[in-house]
């Protein structure tokens, strides 16, 4: 039976890539420091290179993932991932309006951007137009990578170590929107724990957005798809990492998810 034009949408699974020293990988957000790389806890190390995952979500039809250079010497990693599903791929990872037009034409669908638009920490709307400007509005994802500070979340740059200006709230989100198609939320704090989403987050997403938006950190369960639905009324969609099975996870199998994706695909 055909949907009606105002059927409420359910959320997704988005499938994501994380890229470290040209490797596919899965860590604990909040301690990736180039500053200090003994901080660093990894999860998973993936014996497959980023091209078979790229593969794996075409196969299954995953739209919507996204390709993350976590520092630098992972910008072949990201272009033969891009290569394996040209048009399909988002990429986010030092984009900037000198490169942002490159990725595009290497194969990216959308480019996402992030601490680009925090020079000296502090949000400039004239980097937003910029970047918009050379991709256009549809082809920009603004990462709203946050940590909490109290009952507050802001946004964070420099591979989630440096707090910004930008207090993640339903004014800055509306300005944000005025110039990108889709929010991508890295809940820092939660991160690669697997410990639960942040909640909370989730519920005021669901309140503040008015633009596709895929939250990521702290996934375990299947169960929690239905949890981020019923939190964000359908709005924000779901990635998972270090819990997936193909990522070494033990806790969510990849399949699973697939199957429900399309059980609850429009």
């Amino acid at each position: 039976m055909a949907q009606t034009p105002n059927a409420r949408r359910k959320s997704l699974f988005r499938p994501c890539i994380d890229l470290h020293n040209g490797e596919v990988k899965q860590i604990v957000g909040g301690t990736l420091n180039e500053d200090d790389p003994s901080h660093l806890k990894t999860n998973f190390v993936a014996s497959h290179p980023s091209s078979y995952f790229a593969g794996l979500y075409k196969r299954h039809g995953l739209e919507g993932g996204h390709v993350i250079k976590l520092g630098p010497g992972n910008d072949q990693a990201a272009k033969d991932a891009l290569a394996a599903w040209p048009g399909h791929l988002q990429v986010g990872g030092g984009i900037s309006s000198d490169n942002a037009a490159e990725w595009i034409t290497a194969g990216a669908s959308k480019v996402i951007v992030t601490s680009y638009l925090f020079p000296d920490a502090t949000f400039s709307l004239e980097r937003l137009k910029a970047v918009s400007s050379v991709v256009g509005k549809d082809r920009l994802v603004v990462d709203v990578s946050c940590r909490r500070r109290g009952d507050k979340w802001f946004v964070a740059m420099n591979k989630w170590q440096t707090i910004t200006d930008m207090e993640v709230e339903k004014g800055s989100l509306d300005l944000l929107s005025d110039y990108c198609s889709e929010f991508l939320i890295h809940a820092a704090d939660v991160e690669g724990l697997c410990q639960g989403i942040d909640e909370e987050l989730v519920t005021k997403l669901g309140e503040w957005v008015t633009i596709p938006t895929t939250y990521a950190g702290g996934a375990k369960s299947i169960s929690d798809l239905a949890l981020v639905d019923q939190l964000s009324n359908g709005k924000v969609d779901l990635t998972y990492g270090s819990s997936l099975d193909i990522f070494g996870g033990t806790l969510v199998n990849f399949d699973d998810l697939v199957k429900y994706n399309n059980g609850t695909r429009e």
